[in-house]
């Protein structure tokens, strides 16, 4: 009775939060905001109506809101109506959707694909395919751990290829005299990574600058790429999205596999499609013959198994719905179209309005022959803060704008702002 009454009295003399032992995670330090969540928490919490978000990753129609492709939604009531169950899918997913996703990259006359030398994978859209990429390369390329990304690249591009167990490093893309391509400075430093490294060849729209190599500086880039045995891993969010024509933005890869490279290819039907939140993509491999294709398919299977067991049925079941009929197909081409032409636009609405109705200082010239969703607008981080906090627009510090952000109802305030910041008038 003693004992115990003298341990309460002992207990009751130390401080409560001495006796909690430290938490497990005390060490965990904060990591930094992701940059472009931050622009949209921003602009989430501007009540100013003029507010424009310019960060955003993702297509907006001409009243700035979410677009829902009319071929999507007929693949859905398709769908719908076909009481397709909930089943899992193999570890490497849909093989119809590997197969059309396979023939809309490489094309009908690839050589490699009419061989069955294609090892195909469906993936969790063009970061799982970059991720599988990654992680295959790192355990069975069988020589250099080193990658190039073009300086600058896609912000989740590093940590993807570092958690994959890849030695990232750079070769010059961007000229910020010129905002253009720096391309005797690319060709130079890919003639200087060590023969065999692995390249990270963005196939068109570039993110984050918009700015792609002409189709004959494609050709020149191939022909470095295989005197110095360097491995082509191309990226294509886009296809289609860029010009308009999925063929067109198709033409850096199918060039690579018409020269006889043996490419990897990531690629994602969220912008194409508009299937963001579905995550669809694919993953492929050129391989030397069906026997090295089979393979490779089970190391691949090897690698997805522990990641997420097997892909997501709906979204592939979309896109393949749209792949595989002729005219959703077409209606699908139309619609990707009618968005790419409406970036387009923009681009001339805002290049004029900057350059002969505002006489904005300095050159706007790469804002019309930039492509893709995204334009390095050549702002400064200083002239972004204070468009932000002036004139409640919304960008990435280094001045990356999302030109589907821009519409009829908000471009002129947006070339206002900017003229203002660049004159010094916020």
């Amino acid at each position: 009775m003693l004992a115990a009454t003298f341990s309460r009295r002992a207990a009751a003399a130390v401080p409560a939060n001495a006796l909690r032992s430290v938490s497990t995670w005390s060490a965990v330090a904060a990591g930094p905001p992701d940059p472009i969540l931050g622009v949209t928490e921003a602009f989430k919490a501007d009540k100013d109506p003029r507010k424009i978000n310019l960060g955003v990753g993702a297509y907006r129609d001409g009243n700035g809101k979410p677009y829902v492709l009319e071929s999507v939604k007929k693949a859905e009531e398709i769908l719908t109506a076909s009481n397709f169950d909930k089943e899992y899918l193999p570890i490497t997913g849909l093989a119809e959707f590997n197969k059309r996703a396979a023939l809309l990259a490489y094309g009908a006359d690839s050589a490699p694909l009419k061989d069955g030398a294609i090892s195909v994978t469906q993936s969790i859209s063009g970061t799982g395919a970059l991720r599988i990429g990654g992680a295959f390369l790192a355990r069975h390329y069988p020589h250099s751990k080193a990658i190039y990304l073009p300086v600058p690249s896609w912000g989740n591009h590093t940590p993807i290829f570092r958690d994959s167990g890849l030695e990232v490093r750079g070769y010059r893309y961007f000229d910020k005299k010129t905002v253009g391509l720096d391309f005797e400075g690319l060709k130079a430093d890919l003639r200087a990574a060590p023969e065999q490294s692995i390249v990270l060849l963005h196939a068109c729209a570039h993110n984050p600058t918009g700015i792609d190599p002409t189709q004959a500086q494609w050709a020149e880039i191939s022909d470095i790429v295989k005197e110095r045995k360097l491995f082509p891993f191309f990226d294509m969010a886009y296809q289609g999205f860029a010009s308009g024509d999925t063929a067109r933005d198709a033409f850096a890869v199918r060039h690579f596999v018409s020269q006889g490279h043996q490419i990897a290819l990531a690629q994602s039907f969220a912008k194409n499609m508009g299937l963001y939140g579905e995550r669809v993509g694919a993953f492929s491999l050129v391989t030397a013959d069906p026997a090295e294709k089979a393979r490779v398919d089970s190391q691949l299977k090897i690698v997805i198994r522990p990641l997420y067991s097997n892909p997501p049925v709906h979204g592939a079941l979309l896109a393949n719905a749209i792949l595989g009929d002729k005219a959703l197909y077409a209606q699908w081409e139309g619609e990707v179209k009618g968005m790419a032409d409406r970036i387009i636009s923009m681009r001339e609405k805002l290049y004029g309005l900057l350059t002969n109705d505002l006489k904005t200082p300095g050159e706007w010239g790469h804002i019309k022959s930039q492509i893709g969703m995204f334009s390095f607008t050549g702002l400064n981080s200083d002239q972004t803060k204070v468009l932000a906090e002036k004139a409640h627009v919304y960008m990435t510090a280094d001045g990356r704008i999302s030109m589907a952000g821009l519409n009829a109802n908000n471009i002129v305030h947006f070339a206002e702002s900017v003229d203002a910041a660049v004159k010094g008038n916020l």
